[in-house]
């Protein structure tokens, strides 16, 4: 959980701001959105793969330019 204490003689906009890095470093949001909607196993499965198929896709792609 993301907490920021103010020091004596900050600004609340810097508090906010230093509060803003830290929700983002540690993942918050990006765990928020992930829980936002609920995917089925199978579903979680699909998605997995079809990412992987796109990322060695991509691994060939790239590879046959770089040689």
């Amino acid at each position: 959980m993301a907490e920021v204490k103010l020091f004596s003689g900050e600004s609340l906009e810097q508090a906010l701001r230093r509060f803003k890095r830290q929700v983002v470093s540690e993942g918050i949001l990006h765990e928020f959105k992930r829980r936002t909607y609920y995917l089925k196993p199978s579903e979680s499965k699909k998605l997995k793969s079809k990412l992987a198929r796109i990322r060695a896709r991509n691994a060939r792609r790239f590879r046959r330019v770089s040689e």
